[in-house]
């Protein structure tokens, strides 16, 4: 499991408006910290439900690879999971591009907002 990838991960049981099911997700958390063994993953659940007042916060994903249908990354609701919760994967990689735009709007849900909007 590295940085950048797509797998499925069981998200249940979600409380309140949290994000629940089995679905895909992005590992977020550096690859050096899974490296020394961690047993929790930092992840962002992924979503077909396109909201666009949240298109700050919510980063595209066309499908392709084993991620059949076009999606967005769910930045404003980033998780731990214990490694018990991951199925299939990978699912796809998320480009360099993606990537940079995950770790903006990330910055950007925890109040930097200096890096909502990309560089000149």
């Amino acid at each position: 499991m590295r940085r950048g990838e797509v797998w499925v991960a069981n998200l249940n049981p979600g409380r309140g408006r949290e994000i629940g099911k089995i679905r895909p997700v992005l590992v977020l958390q550096a690859d050096e910290l899974s490296a020394i063994g961690t047993p929790m993953v930092v992840i962002l659940p992924i979503t077909t439900q396109v909201y666009p007042d949240y298109k700050n916060w919510r980063v595209p994903v066309r499908a392709r690879g084993r991620l059949l249908v076009d999606c967005q990354v769910v930045v404003d609701q980033p998780r731990a999971l214990d490694r018990d919760r991951f199925g299939e994967g990978p699912l796809t990689t998320l480009s360099e591009e993606e990537m940079t735009s995950v770790e903006r709007a990330f910055m950007g849900v925890c109040g930097m907002a200096q890096y909502l909007t990309p560089p000149h």
